[in-house]
């Protein structure tokens, strides 16, 4: 059963901005509210209230709506109108529509609201009375519609006319119907003690697993009853679809059942929808299997792939940067804040609206060095992992170097010029790293040994080449070769 709380009129004040004390107009219909109270000391400036299809069997708490210009009370379990005539002086239209009206006297108390213009008394018991529209139609003189239809002046004018024969016989039935209506309420609360009865002698008899037990020795299972429960599920879920059944035909009958159409009726009606509603969800509760958690990483502690929000994905090597790149289809409106990006040295996880993402990475990246960025045309997820030197921490030395080293074989000629450059190429790919003075002095001998080698075999091949020059014993050269002879 539903109460007007403040909460509850904040959450239907959004087009004031959630502000209650300077509301004009609120909507609080199907909550099934059965008292009206707290809307005069917190909405004094309301104009128009609509309550609708509610549980509400009493018009009180109205007194300060000095501004009430519309009050929607239809659908309702209203037996008598009243507590109006004080304080709601700007009333215009008054809607009763479809409640329990049997006391047509009581609307002698709207002849203070001087403004009302319109009322709607349809689907009441007082409208089956004899008379019904000409006794309102002379008592409230100061009304243009009702029941939607346009009161004429000659239609009053009969009305005041017959309105002392009218009266009395509205008198008459008005008896009749409150006679009738006291037997209902009678009828209504045995039944409604009956079902108490009922239930609490179900609660004494059913055992913890709903069973019913004869005597006291009976109550607590034997221990074979219970192996038999443990070793057979299938026979509890046969008693539990049994029960669905029962309940199911219990609904159907209780559906077909005829009922006076009375306020304690829609009470009933509305009870035993909420028992419904109640089993419905203990039922969906049990069905409900908790959800093992998502494994990330195996026991021996290696991550695995996963994809739970199923996502589509690239992951690309930028070798030219170093880096490995993925690029992850994030829903394009999804807000950015619902998604958390980690990045380990052999994986990346990303969490999307809690759906873990989970990728194994081909090589060590560097987790302080990455970037993730959001495509504001796709909404694309792109993230940046700069990949971590394999030979950090000892001395490398790259293809370049090598190949520059390598062009100088022992095969071939070159200056010491060249030998001198390459030597300093060498010395200056060479990584800083710190060095003791004999590791320094070693390297500087060894470098200049090497120099010296390469000088000597230099002079070497010059004197070879001289040699060739000079003609064998016994040879005679032309005058042309001896005048090129220094």
């Amino acid at each position: 059963m539903g109460r007007i709380t403040e909460d509850l009129i904040r959450r239907n004040a959004e087009h004031n901005d959630c502000i209650i004390f300077s509301l004009e107009e609120l909507s609080l219909h199907q909550q099934e509210i059965e008292r009206l109270e707290h809307i005069d000391k917190w909405c004094r400036d309301l104009k128009i209230l609509y309550l609708q299809n509610n549980l509400i069997g009493k018009i009180e708490n109205v007194s300060k709506l000095k501004k009430l210009e519309y009050l929607n009370l239809a659908l309702n379990n209203i037996e008598k109108i009243e507590n109006l005539e004080a304080g709601c002086e700007g009333l215009t239209k008054l809607d009763l529509t479809v409640n329990f009206i049997g006391e047509l006297s009581s609307v002698k108390t709207l002849q203070h609201n001087i403004h009302l213009k319109e009322l709607f008394l349809m689907g009441n018991p007082c409208t089956d009375f004899d008379g019904y529209r000409q006794f309102v139609v002379a008592t409230l003189q100061q009304l243009k519609w009702l029941d939607g239809k346009e009161i004429e002046r000659s239609e009053r004018i009969q009305a005041l006319q017959d309105f002392p024969a009218v009266e009395q016989q509205i008198r008459e039935q008005e008896k009749a119907y409150c006679l009738k209506r006291a037997k209902d309420k009678e009828e209504a609360q045995r039944k409604l003690q009956e079902e108490e009865s009922e239930g609490e002698r179900e609660g004494r008899h059913t055992g913890f697993d709903g069973r019913w037990y004869t005597d006291i020795s009976a109550t607590l299972p034997s221990s074979e009853e219970s192996k038999d429960d443990i070793q057979a599920p299938e026979i509890q879920e046969g008693g539990c679809k049994k029960k669905k059944l029962d309940n199911g035909e219990d609904d159907l009958e209780f559906w077909n059942k005829p009922s006076l159409y009375t306020p304690e009726s829609r009470l009933e009606t509305l009870r035993h929808m909420e028992k419904q509603r109640k089993d419905q969800e203990k039922l969906s509760e049990k069905k409900k299997k908790v959800k093992p958690p998502r494994v990330l990483i195996s026991e021996n502690g290696r991550a695995l792939n996963v994809n739970e929000p199923k996502l589509d994905f690239s992951l690309r090597d930028d070798e030219k940067r170093n880096q490995l790149v993925l690029d992850l289809a994030v829903y394009r409106y999804m807000d950015t804040s619902l998604i958390d990006v980690d990045v380990q040295p052999t994986y990346v996880r990303v969490m999307v609206k809690g759906k873990p993402f989970q990728l194994v990475l081909p090589a060590e990246v560097k987790p302080d060095s990455s970037s993730a960025k959001r495509a504001q045309t796709t909404g694309h997820l792109v993230v940046y992992m700069p990949k971590h030197c394999e030979c950090s921490g000892a001395p490398c030395w790259t293809a370049r170097n090598v190949s520059i080293i390598a062009e100088n074989s022992p095969g071939q000629h070159c200056s010491p010029t060249a030998c001198h450059r390459a030597s300093r190429r060498e010395v200056l790919l060479t990584p800083l790293t710190p060095e003791t003075p004999q590791e320094e002095g070693g390297r500087n001998n060894h470098r200049l040994s090497r120099n010296i080698k390469a000088s000597e075999k230099h002079a070497g091949q010059q004197q070879g080449a001289e040699e060739q020059k000079k003609p064998a014993n016994g040879e005679t050269r032309s005058r042309s070769q001896q005048a090129c002879l220094p």
